[in-house]
């Protein structure tokens, strides 16, 4: 069964919001990419919890994530399932370890073989 790893939420302030998830609810930071107002990565030790600037774009739940034995299967079970979108193929440049499918409901889904970051 595939299991939920990643959230990614928007936010106008990154930093800001990394405190509180570490303040309020003992959350580690597990990773960053570049100045204050990018991408900041938290944990639980169970789920990835990244804070993405919204950049313009409305705050709130952008997707998640699952983690899957077989990306490719899972991304073709998807599509076969209702889901739009989708590549079996990551990312020839390495940038991501992951695709993503779209839910029939529009939800963003990311899927990954290897996971992400959670200590």
């Amino acid at each position: 069964m595939a299991k939920i790893k990643h959230i990614a939420i928007l936010t106008n302030e990154p930093a800001k919001l990394a405190e509180f998830y570490k303040q309020s609810f003992g959350f580690n930071e597990v990773a960053r990419s570049g100045t204050e107002q990018d991408a900041i990565y938290v944990s639980d030790g169970h789920i990835n919890l990244a804070l993405l600037p919204a950049r313009n774009r409305k705050e709130g739940i952008f997707h998640f994530g699952v983690e899957v034995d077989n990306l490719q299967d899972a991304v073709k079970t998807a599509l076969s399932a209702g889901a739009r979108g989708g590549k079996t193929q990551l990312p020839k440049d390495g940038r991501f370890a992951e695709t993503f499918v779209v839910d029939p409901a529009g939800t963003r889904v990311d899927i990954s073989q290897q996971g992400w970051k959670v200590s």
